[in-house]
């Protein structure tokens, strides 16, 4: 994944979006020209349970808390889903203020860090089509944050068809299921 996919199976664009180290909520504002607003769904204690997120969950000291967020313009349209798992104890530290995107909490704090893109999936959901109002597939991404050489987040995006709008065609292979960077 260092050296993104073939073109054949995602368009540079969505290569940008998916594979950069970028904030997604900045991306998703330039793209649309509207502020990128969070609507909280959930917060709530998940204790050291693996939670079904990545592997890389396990990163994470905990206890943990995870956030599920949707990702809208200001006039509503939902752009993308993410859950972010974070040590309880550091979470006042950098979501200062929740009802904010992630990046921009950290971007107040002035918070360097590193994304560290570990994975792309590629699928279809029943749900998500219900709630982006869209028919599959979805591309998604999971991330660790690093701050101070240690795991910060593990954050998990999946961004709406949608936005083909903006980026054009996704243009992905049918077959592609899952591509991981071994840890």
């Amino acid at each position: 994944m260092r050296d993104g996919l073939p073109h054949h199976q995602l368009a540079p664009a969505w290569q940008i979006l998916l594979l950069g180290d970028g904030s997604p909520t900045r991306h998703l504002k330039l793209l649309t020209g509207e502020p990128t607003e969070v609507d909280v769904i959930d917060m709530s204690s998940i204790e050291m349970d693996a939670d079904g997120a990545p592997a890389l969950i396990q990163a994470l000291p905990g206890p943990r808390l995870r956030r599920q967020v949707w990702l809208r313009t200001a006039s509503g349209q939902r752009l993308a889903y993410a859950v972010s798992w974070w040590e309880a104890s550091h979470i006042d530290n950098y979501l200062q203020n929740r009802s904010l995107p992630i990046w921009e909490n950290l971007s107040r704090i002035h918070a360097e860090l590193y994304r560290d893109v570990r994975g792309l999936c590629y699928g279809t959901c029943p749900a998500l089509e219900t709630a982006f109002e869209e028919t599959g597939p979805f591309w998604g991404r999971h991330y660790l944050f690093w701050h101070h050489g240690q795991p910060l987040t593990l954050i998990y995006e999946v961004f709406s068809p949608y936005l083909q709008k903006y980026l054009g065609s996704i243009r992905a292979r049918p077959n592609l299921d899952f591509l991981s960077r071994s840890s």
